[in-house]
């Protein structure tokens, strides 16, 4: 097989985002049960190295991994979000990935004595990135669980002089979700609808299956952006081959821009083969769903005068985790540049769902 162009397994993969005398640093990489410690090791090291401060963690793999990771970490200082998915044993560990900072004072969030995040400063904006929002009560049914996190969301911004209409991204992952995803719509979109969200912006989401550390029923991360003047535009960005998620009762955009003074970063999305009118297309074929994602992905990179070799970030969601590989040889076929792609095992939104992948882009202005 041809060398691979996805997360290599040799290294870690990392793109840099300077924006405003600060520096964020993405990082990709593949681990296992084996090697975490090395990996982790190498993380903390290469941003040492660079005088980067971790602020942000996703591990892939089941929650017996949990224990196990925070203890490979000499001192864990940042939220570490797990992600199991419905559809996996979650036997294996299949990657991680970081966000990292330099040239900025973090300043931290704190849920009770856990801290969830950052938030700092940079003379155009104010940016908060929290991740593991759950709630404390899991004898909580479904639906109050989401309008508990929804809540610990908008108060955990206060800490940072932030709103939840600040909000341009969140990451939302669902205790089987295919068995409640019209319920969790109802309350996200009540919620939105309560706080102002569709009066300035929808932000951009990933909703996909996945259990947690404890078996909570939801567990969410945000990117929030407060401007501090019109040179620092956030706005929703159309998909120019489907029709808004709205449009079908789900509370997202396809994606959204964040365009400051030097440097622009698009988040895309969880998008998967949905066609304009918003039907699911190609069911029961994984290598044509791909196809249609990743031409639905390249046409919103487009629309921003991006393409694939600005993506700093991505992670890919398989239904069957045995036809990943199929996401490879797409690339591969079309002579793709090497992506920074975490793989992770869950179920998407629909059971006729198979392939979703999310992706960040940074391009300098």
């Amino acid at each position: 097989m041809e060398e691979s162009i996805i997360n290599p397994a040799d290294s870690l993969q990392i793109v840099e985002f300077p924006h405003d005398g600060v520096k964020a640093y993405y990082i990709t990489a593949q681990a296992s049960e084996e090697n975490m410690h090395e990996v982790f090791d190498n993380v903390a090291a290469e941003m040492a190295s660079r005088d980067a401060k971790i602020a942000f963690q996703y591990l892939f793999g089941g929650r017996q991994f949990y224990p196990k990771a925070v203890s490979a970490i000499k001192k864990l200082d940042w939220p570490m979000t797990l992600l199991h998915g419905d559809a996996c044993s979650g036997s294996t560990i299949t990657g991680t990935q970081f966000i990292a900072l330099t040239g900025a004072e973090l300043n931290p969030v704190m849920d009770g004595d856990r801290k969830v995040g950052n938030w700092y400063d940079t003379e155009d904006a104010r940016y908060c990135l929290l991740g593991d929002i759950r709630a404390d009560d899991l004898s909580l049914g479904r639906e109050a669980q989401a309008q508990v996190v929804f809540e610990k969301m908008e108060d955990l911004l206060k800490q940072a002089d932030m709103e939840f209409t600040d909000i341009a991204r969140t990451w939302i992952y669902l205790n089987n979700l295919l068995e409640w995803y019209d319920e969790f719509n109802v309350v996200r979109t009540k919620f939105f609808r309560e706080h102002g969200t569709f009066d300035k912006m929808v932000p951009a989401s990933t909703g996909i299956g996945a259990g947690t550390a404890a078996g909570e029923e939801m567990v969410c991360a945000l990117l929030a952006v407060k401007p501090k003047h019109d040179g620092v535009k956030v706005f929703a960005v159309p998909s120019p081959l489907q029709c808004a998620a709205i449009d079908y009762k789900s509370s997202f955009a396809r994606a959204v821009e964040i365009d400051q003074p030097g440097s622009r970063l698009l988040t895309i999305s969880g998008t998967a083969s949905i066609e304009p009118g918003g039907a699911t297309v190609h069911i029961d074929d994984t290598e044509k769903q791909i196809k249609l994602t990743m031409e639905v992905v390249h046409a919103i990179l487009k629309s921003r005068d991006m393409d694939w070799e600005n993506t700093s970030r991505a992670i890919a969601y398989f239904k069957n985790f045995d036809e990943a590989h199929l996401l490879e040889e797409y690339c591969v076929k079309n002579n793709m540049p090497e992506l920074p792609v975490a793989i992770s095992h869950a179920d998407v939104c629909r059971h006729d769902l198979l392939f979703e992948i999310e992706l960040d882009a940074v391009k300098a202005n």
